[in-house]
């Protein structure tokens, strides 16, 4: 599984000073710097390097300052790490290349040559605003079969807590979900009823989404 390769690639980038969190905006790996504004690190993860792994670089590029890409090293070592052309290839998009050893241990094939440009400044500030309102890291880079943990899904967990107990209307709730209103009004999920003008009540779907995904792993 790429998740296998998550925390390895995020300690490399942590050690080299990077706030990094999983499945940030479609991207497998997003690291901030301490800087404001900040330098975004994207890394995409797959279980062996390929033309799909550069192609999702190439998509990312827009909107971080740094792309790596990595994967596990090849078992027999004839992998597309130590093919020159693949190597060449990385260098002249100014890509970097990490290799994870089945004992967990991170090599640069390639270092990223130059600071990627940045040219869609929207996509970029979404990325860094839902990195930092992300609680924690509750979601391993690579995951593909389970809904993300995002920001906003959080925030509809802690409405969730609040109303389990009892009918809250949503300035009551505010301090654990400063969006509050704007879920229980829009209820993505269907995880909550209006039971009169202002007030929430919690609904079956809601309840199971507690037992799902417990506060603590949530929230």
């Amino acid at each position: 599984m790429e998740t296998a390769l998550y925390l390895p690639i995020k300690n490399f980038l942590e050690a080299a000073g990077y706030a990094v969190k999983g499945e940030i905006g479609s991207c497998d790996l997003v690291g901030l710097s301490s800087d404001e504004p900040p330098v975004v690190v994207i890394c995409e993860l797959k279980l062996a390097f390929n033309l799909e792994l550069v192609l999702q670089a190439v998509d990312r590029a827009t909107a971080s300052d740094e792309v790596w890409i990595a994967a596990r090293v090849s078992a027999k070592g004839k992998g597309r790490e130590s093919d020159r052309r693949f190597r060449d290839l990385c260098r002249r998009l100014g890509f970097g290349m990490l290799a994870v050893s089945d004992s967990g241990t991170v090599d640069i094939v390639v270092s990223p040559v130059a600071p990627m440009p940045r040219k869609n400044t929207g996509r970029r500030s979404r990325l860094v605003e839902e990195h930092r309102r992300r609680k924690g890291d509750p979601t391993r880079g690579g995951s593909t079969r389970s809904p993300i943990m995002t920001a906003y899904r959080q925030q509809a967990l802690a409405c969730a807590v609040a109303i389990q107990s009892g009918q809250q209307r949503p300035k009551d709730i505010r301090v654990s979900a400063p969006q509050a209103e704007k879920i229980l009004r829009h209820n993505v999920y269907g995880w909550f009823e209006r039971v009169d003008r202002g007030i929430y009540a919690l609904t079956e779907l809601g309840a199971a989404a507690l037992k799902r995904w417990p506060p603590a792993d949530g929230v």
